[in-house]
């Protein structure tokens, strides 16, 4: 049976004064090895730990589905692990809610021509709004989850770092959460690995200990979110032109919906020489397509920005800051300096990649960090709002990128 780490530690990184036997934890159960090892391990900290699930959809086939999340047998197994860990655990009824912030917004984004985060929405809007109010509610000091990523106690409160596993590395996802919520959570597996996460769950003997990871979006049952938008929004997939960054139209589409940035297979036409789409427009209903070179961004203002530096961003950003960004999930940062606008009485932020960056979408996110390196510090993040084409040398050599063009992105991977 595998050896479980020592319960100080445990307790030193929860950073929770008093006897942790008197101290209540709600730990957020999506009925996955991660959050059910969070709970067994707070458990066995010896906090009073409370299990919480989110009953966030039912679609039919999705209950039994491998790889997703909050419904059905999931929902099951958190029970079961409850029962086992010898916790209290309750199911809060969220579908209708989750419904109209998280699903219907997904499907708004996608018609609008954006490429949204569907979990970095639900962290936001469901996760750490409301269960973190039935925590309090419950009589919680802090409310736990089974992300991978690290907290610690900083001069003006608690911050955020990348985790010790960097190939779990949730931080993407969490780039929302404000200060105050973060002074009511608490991440126990942001210093473990993955590997010694199932280690963990064989020594508490939990049933889920090789269950497979959550890797799509938790609400499409079939793997393909293009089924979600033909049901959620039937005009999603209006027939257009595919059309060439140069202007010639060069054939038809059955929907855009059918199609992402940086993709260059399935595409439906063929002009001799490779082909990828740059980027979609929803107003018109058009596939862009072009060579590789032409997906490259420099430049991208983002809308909703999250801070979470030392000094406030209008005057840390005010003439410009270094910072490292990251615009999908699955890259590393790159240097990037961060501008503090003011456009039209609207508090806007732009960005600037110093080597440029490919498939940047509106409605995806870029996340700041102060270094490139492992565990390097969040400092907060943004929706991209609009992009700005043209490679970086480019933009150098001219003064400002040569293009106007706004791109999408594919979607990304689930996270827990």
């Amino acid at each position: 049976m595998a050896k479980l780490p020592d319960r100080n530690r445990i307790i030193a990184a929860m950073g929770l004064a008093g006897d942790p036997a008197r101290t209540r934890v709600v730990v957020a159960m999506s009925g996955g090895v991660d959050s059910s090892v969070a709970a067994g391990l707070l458990k066995h900290a010896g906090y009073d730990v409370v299990g919480v699930t989110l009953q966030l959809y039912d679609h039919g086939e999705a209950i039994h589905r491998p790889g997703s999340c909050c419904a059905g047998q999931d929902i099951q197994d958190a029970r079961r692990v409850s029962e086992l860990l010898g916790i209290p655990h309750y199911v809060l009824d969220y579908e209708d809610k989750f419904r109209s912030l998280v699903i219907d917004e997904f499907a708004d984004s996608y018609m609008s021509g954006e490429t949204p985060i569907p979990c970095v929405s639900c962290n936001q809007k469901i996760k750490f709004n409301d269960m973190l109010e039935t925590a309090r509610e419950l009589g919680a000091s802090v409310l736990a989850t089974g992300h991978y990523i690290s907290s610690r106690r900083g001069k003006a409160g608690w911050e955020l770092y990348r985790p010790e596993d960097a190939s779990r590395d949730q931080s993407y996802f969490l780039f929302a959460t404000t200060r105050e919520q973060l002074d009511f959570l608490r991440f126990p597996l942001g210093e473990f690995t993955k590997k010694e996460t199932r280690e963990f769950a064989e020594g508490l003997g939990l049933h889920v200990a090789e269950k497979v990871d959550s890797q799509d979006i938790c609400f499409v049952p079939t793997g393909h979110y293009t089924d979600v938008l033909e049901r959620l929004r039937p005009d999603a997939a209006e027939p257009g032109e595919i059309i060439h960054v140069d202007g010639r139209v060069l054939g038809s589409h059955a929907g855009i919906i059918n199609f992402t940035v940086g993709q260059r297979r399935g595409i439906g036409v063929a002009t001799g020489d490779p082909l990828y789409v740059i980027r979609l427009d929803a107003a018109r209903r058009q596939v862009v397509v072009g060579p590789r070179e032409a997906l490259s961004t420099a430049r991208l203002w983002l809308r909703d920005v999250n801070w979470l530096g030392d000094e406030p961003l209008a005057r840390a950003a005010a003439g410009g800051m270094e910072v490292f960004a990251r615009v999908r999930s699955t890259r590393p940062p790159q240097p990037a300096i961060i501008h503090a606008l003011s456009e039209g009485g609207d508090n806007v932020l732009r960005v600037d990649l110093v080597q440029g960056d490919d498939g940047v979408s509106p409605g995806q996110a870029c996340v700041f960090y102060d270094t490139a390196k492992a565990h390097a510090r969040v400092l907060g993040g943004g929706w991209i709002r609009s992009t700005l084409a043209g490679s970086a040398a480019a933009e150098r050599r001219q003064g400002g990128p040569a293009t106007g063009d706004t791109t999408a992105a594919s979607p990304v991977r689930a996270a827990e």
